[in-house]
């Protein structure tokens, strides 16, 4: 898993926004820490989550995405994306 630092979040959102993703802040009622507006390319994440909720809720919903390497800007993004994807083994 990656490491829960504000320069992860970043590189993540960037990833999201190569996708075609806008990442927005706001306060409200979420279950989890994040979610895609139905029918859109916006993705809420509550901002009173910390950062660790923050970068999971992304994962969570990069795992969640079709994405392939074409998709993506270079080779540097898409190795970033598999380890974000990859599952923890235990």
């Amino acid at each position: 898993m990656v490491s829960i630092t504000q320069y992860n979040l970043d590189k993540i959102e960037n990833l999201l926004l190569d996708l075609g993703y806008k990442v927005r802040y706001e306060k409200g009622n979420f279950r989890t820490g994040a979610c895609v507006i139905q029918h859109t390319k916006v993705i809420v994440v509550n901002k009173f989550s910390n950062l660790e909720i923050k970068i999971n809720s992304l994962v969570q919903l990069l795992r969640e995405f079709e994405v392939s390497k074409e998709d993506l800007n270079d080779d540097k993004q898409w190795t970033f994306y598999k380890s974000l994807i990859k599952k923890k083994e235990g």
